[in-house]
């Protein structure tokens, strides 16, 4: 483990970083920052614990819709999915009932 010394709206915090994951970490506080700077200008507040506060709600809600989105596509993609193989089901069923009839129509002639 290793230790990350970073800033969040002009605070120092020392922060635990687990080997490889610096760059993953230092986007995390570029995102924690800008949102805190973003509504502390917005509030025009001064207090650091609501900013922060506020932040962590506004990412999380962000997060929660998101992960709610892609469950929703994945399920639009499955429905699209069974409908395409629902059709070609049907397409292949009419295929093989064109080579029943055409089967059953040589086997008449040739009888």
């Amino acid at each position: 483990m290793s230790f990350l010394d970073v800033h969040i709206l002009g605070r120092e915090y020392r922060i635990v970083c687990p080997p490889g994951e610096e760059d993953a970490l230092q986007a995390a506080v570029r995102m924690v920052d800008e949102r805190m700077r973003e509504i502390a200008d917005k509030t025009k507040s001064s207090q650091p614990d609501r900013v922060a506060v506020m932040a962590a709600l506004n990412i999380a809600n962000e997060y929660l819709s998101a992960l709610a989105a892609n469950r929703a596509d994945s399920q639009a993609e499955e429905i699209a999915a069974s409908a395409a193989t629902s059709f070609d089901s049907l397409v292949l069923k009419r295929k093989i009932d064109d080579m029943d009839t055409r089967l059953a129509t040589l086997l008449e002639t040739s009888s």
